[in-house]
């Protein structure tokens, strides 16, 4: 999780986490009990935060004074390869009409995924990448958007579709259009999931996304 920065980003040390209202993720540079407690300072009493990688699985529940370990996440990282002959290519349908979101749409952003993912989606995230939504009736149903980019790589998030919508495609239409735009502008795509939601992972595979690793995500929060 080198890729917490940016003007979004509050740092101390080496302990890093971006700002509560974008997004629950953090990161330090090397692991041990300074950097923990550096960690520890950014966060507000009770505050929750996932880091990815190599926070180590055995330590014990209190990282450092204040700062505990709530528990692991297995997950997987998937990417589309570059050198794919899969030509990523927006399939237009009559029925569905595929609008541009931005800021002015973050409640109904995070009504949305809080259905799937609460918590994780937060009325700033909107602010780390391009996104896009279908409407049914007014009612945002379906989107999905970047959010962190480092080096080539842009990660394709935010994926989620109202139980009432699913089956009807509108997912997949969304991530082609990010496909696309990736493509056109030279970046690589890329996302994390759940190693559990094979739903999910049936639906990327099947756009020509590739497992490139396994990942774990590690819930920490502070005390009071």
């Amino acid at each position: 999780m080198a890729c917490v920065g940016g003007p979004a980003a509050e740092v101390a040390g080496q302990g890093r986490k971006y700002q509560s209202d974008v997004a629950p993720f953090g990161a330090v540079g090397e692991w041990n009990e300074e950097s923990a407690g550096e960690l520890r300072g950014l966060l507000r009493p009770k505050e929750v935060i996932y880091l990815m990688g190599e926070t180590p699985v055995s330590a014990p529940a209190e990282l450092a004074p204040g700062l505990r370990l709530q528990g692991t996440l297995a997950g997987l990282q998937m990417i589309f390869p570059e050198c794919s002959t899969q030509e990523p290519r927006f399939r237009r349908r009559d029925d569905v009409e595929i609008v541009r979101l931005s800021c002015a749409d973050a409640a109904d952003m995070v009504e949305l995924t809080t259905i799937a993912f609460p918590g994780y989606f937060r009325m700033r995230t909107c602010e780390m990448g391009a996104y896009y939504g279908v409407r049914v009736d007014g009612r945002l149903v379906s989107m999905a958007g970047e959010r962190m980019k480092f080096d080539r790589y842009v990660e394709v998030s935010g994926v989620c579709t109202h139980p009432e919508h699913t089956g009807k495609g509108y997912a997949a239409a969304l991530i082609t259009q990010l496909l696309a735009d990736h493509r056109r502008d030279g970046w690589i795509s890329c996302l994390h999931l759940s190693a559990a939601n094979k739903r999910a992972f049936d639906l990327y595979e099947r756009l020509g996304f590739v497992t490139s690793r396994e990942v774990k995500f590690h819930k920490v929060v502070r005390d009071e």
